[in-house]
């Protein structure tokens, strides 16, 4: 069986999809790992790391899909002015990356005619087997880490209490919205660089795991859990949505660098950072924006950009995960191995276990008919 790894094209994208030390795990299942020349240059993996695993590097792109059962990508296929990656993907193969249907449906059109299987490897369900597969939490937890080091090269000040003879440096005090992984591994990283840390969620559950490790919870009286039945926060009511918005107007003011990272599956984020929260704002504060690809938590956000607005800074990163390619390459990479693995028990992969709930909860065409 083949597997086919092309050079991603996204102009922002710098990992890849399978990482040198998986080709030979992918081997002993019985697939043969084809990779575009430099398709992991940018994640510091050279052509030769590949050979050295036994990969076989392909210059040419029909070459790459050519009878390629797998196709693994880390984003959907792209089909531009420059571009056409459709064309070369056969029907009956199975292509895996990130594909959020919602955002790619001309997409998944294209893909639907040429009979292909997707799966959308941000769909893993929150099972406990499913942990070693879930793409989302590993890629957001480097997100969580990447914010919060930008966020201190781009603040004017210290992040730690610093007692010198020239007098005292007080601690930075960083507002994390959001305490899913990106959430609490920022807050984690925030801790770690000595700042003071505090934290809003509408999970009233998550407040355990924020002050665990070191942050202080900031809730809203309420007795809805702000949980779906999968964990992730919900869309709340407009009652509650003007009490988070008074909590977190007494509270933004004291801040200096404040990180959003509140998403609802299937969904735009949700604005949560007024305009007038941040008018209130202290002079040199900061803002990362890690939800901007989806809309932003701040109404000022632009993805992509940098915005000062009345001397503050509003950045809206446009993908975190990617500036630290190497290390999230090598997750990602490991995701989609125990993916495979999955469906290979007796230790050879044939074919995915379309019976298995990780599979179907997935895969949203197969052999060209929508799920």
């Amino acid at each position: 069986m083949k597997l086919a790894v092309p050079r991603e094209i996204k102009d922002s994208e710098k990992r890849v999809s399978i990482t040198p030390d998986c080709v030979k795990p992918l081997k002993n299942m019985g697939i043969d790992v084809f990779i575009e020349s430099n398709a992991g240059i940018l994640s510091s993996f050279s052509d030769s790391d590949y050979k050295l695993q036994g990969a076989k590097i392909v210059t040419n792109k029909s070459e790459l899909y050519k009878n390629a059962s797998l196709i693994t990508k880390i984003n959907v296929p792209i089909k531009n002015v420059k571009y056409d990656e459709f064309k070369f993907i056969k029907p009956s193969s199975s292509v895996l990356s990130l594909v959020y249907p919602q955002r790619s449906k001309k997409e998944l059109s294209i893909l639907k005619k040429s009979k292909v299987s997707v799966f959308a490897l941000e769909l893993m369900p929150r099972i406990s087997r499913a942990q070693s597969m879930d793409v989302l939490s590993s890629q957001s937890n480097l997100s969580g880490y990447k914010a919060v080091v930008d966020a201190a090269s781009l603040y004017n000040k210290a992040f730690p209490l610093m007692m010198t003879s020239a007098g005292t440096v007080p601690p930075a005090k960083i507002l994390i919205v959001g305490a899913g992984v990106a959430g609490l591994q920022a807050i984690a990283t925030a801790k770690r660089l000595g700042a003071v840390v505090f934290v809003f969620d509408v999970r009233s559950a998550t407040k355990e795991q924020v002050e665990s490790l070191g942050g202080n919870f900031i809730a809203v009286e309420n007795s809805d859990s702000g949980e779906t039945a999968d964990g992730y926060a919900k869309e709340m009511t407009k009652a509650y949505k003007n009490k988070q918005a008074k909590l977190l107007e007494e509270n933004i003011r004291k801040m200096d660098i404040v990180i959003t990272t509140a998403l609802i599956p299937g969904k735009d984020a949700p604005k949560i950072i007024t305009k007038k929260m941040v008018d209130t704002m202290k002079d040199g504060s900061v803002i990362i924006d890690i939800a901007s690809e989806f809309g932003g938590n701040c109404e000022l956000t632009k993805h992509g950009k940098y915005i000062t607005y009345k001397n503050k800074l509003i950045v809206g990163p446009d993908n975190l995960a990617s500036s630290v390619s190497q290390d999230a390459s090598r997750l990602y990479s490991k995701n989609i191995l125990n993916f495979i693995k999955n469906s290979a028990p007796s230790g050879k992969f044939v074919d995915f276990n379309w019976d298995d709930e990780l599979v179907k909860g997935t895969c949203v065409i197969k052999h060209g008919k929508s799920l």
